[in-house]
């Protein structure tokens, strides 16, 4: 990945933060990610009133990849928030984006609104994750 890809993943994933629907908890957080098709996918989060329905930033951006019919796995992944850098990704999502990752060794990018950012890779957030890929690879 390039500095130019990290820089305008790191900056969509925090432009991306204005679409949010958050009026339940005002946490707006927004995504990118970098296809395996070379181009950039956003998303936010959307809350709803039934908790149950409210799908988080990192699941709208890799749902606007998949939609897009031109890419199926991801190179990279940011998120931002306004409420800084030090967020992660909820474990739903860390175990959604397993199916669309092309290694465990994905950077992920967690930025806040200046674009400060810290940088670690799947594996290190979803340590042993659940993956059928995982299971045929090792017999």
């Amino acid at each position: 990945m390039t500095a130019e890809q990290e820089k305008t993943l790191v900056q969509k994933a925090i432009e991306a933060t204005a679409g949010a629907y958050v009026p339940y908890s005002g946490f707006r957080v927004g995504a990118c990610v970098l296809g395996e098709d070379g181009e950039f996918y956003t998303g936010f989060n959307v809350e709803n009133s039934s908790y149950g329905a409210t799908i988080c930033g990192e699941r709208t951006a890799i749902l606007h990849m998949l939609a897009s019919g031109k890419s199926r796995k991801m190179r990279a992944l940011a998120i931002a928030s306004t409420m800084g850098k030090d967020l992660s990704c909820c474990g739903i999502c860390r175990q959604f984006m397993v199916e669309f990752i092309e290694s465990g060794d994905m950077p992920i990018y967690a930025s806040d609104m200046q674009g400060n950012f810290e940088k670690t890779t799947y594996d290190e957030i979803m340590p042993k994750a659940f993956a059928s890929f995982k299971a045929t690879a090792q017999g």
